[in-house]
């Protein structure tokens, strides 16, 4: 196969690989530096608030779309199949739709906001869908491509995605509302992790027949 045929598809799915380190890196940054910001009871979407709030919209965009790029580069990967890539690209389009739509300011964060739950507003509620729909595009893909790895007899793929699946939800889903931003985070790193094994997969299987 031919350089001009491969590179286009290899920068693609190496976003795959950028997405999570620029997501959780950013996350974990802002969260050392913002004043008042608390990641203990504070969850990433505030950091798009107040001072310095284009960087967490930033992120979110960037990061979203990254895992799109990716999702492309997928469906030019024959043994990635169709759905897979297609809910994987719904999970990108969900980032970049929470970071355009803000959420409402809550928890005391930014300074001056209230202290308990936000009035919400119709960007809030955007920021919600979007973020709702991202997370149901990323688990649907993770189940599809599991399905297609078992169904190729591909073992190992299929058992670290299924564990990729089932690690995010209980992290995010856990009873304890304590800390529930920290476990959201770490939610969010195992399915970068999954996004980035997937690209990780295709791109050393198109290496090999290069």
């Amino acid at each position: 196969m031919t350089t001009t045929q491969t590179t286009p598809t290899h920068r693609l799915l190496a976003a795959g690989l950028l997405a999570g380190p620029l997501f959780v890196g950013s996350a974990l940054a802002q969260a050392a530096t913002r004043e008042g910001f608390d990641l203990t009871r504070h969850p990433v979407s505030l950091l798009a608030l107040g001072d310095g709030g284009w960087v967490q919209v930033a992120t979110f965009v960037a990061t979203g779309a990254l895992t799109a790029a990716c999702a492309a580069g997928l469906r030019r990967v024959p043994s990635a199949g169709v759905w897979g890539p297609r809910l994987l690209g719904v999970f990108g389009a969900g980032l970049v739709a929470a970071g355009v739509f803000v959420t409402d300011a809550g928890a005391g964060f930014p300074a001056g906001a209230p202290a308990g739950a936000p009035e919400t507003s119709w960007h809030g509620l955007l920021h919600e869908a979007g973020f709702g729909v991202a997370m149901l595009g990323w688990t649907a893909a993770a189940v599809v491509f599991t399905r297609r790895s078992a169904a190729r007899r591909q073992w190992a793929r299929a058992g670290l995605t299924a564990a990729g699946v089932a690690g995010s939800l209980l992290v995010a889903a856990w009873p304890d509302p304590d800390g529930l931003p920290v476990r959201l985070l770490v939610a969010s790193a195992i399915q970068f992790a999954v996004v980035a094994g997937l690209a990780a997969d295709a791109l050393g299987g198109r290496a090999g027949r290069a």
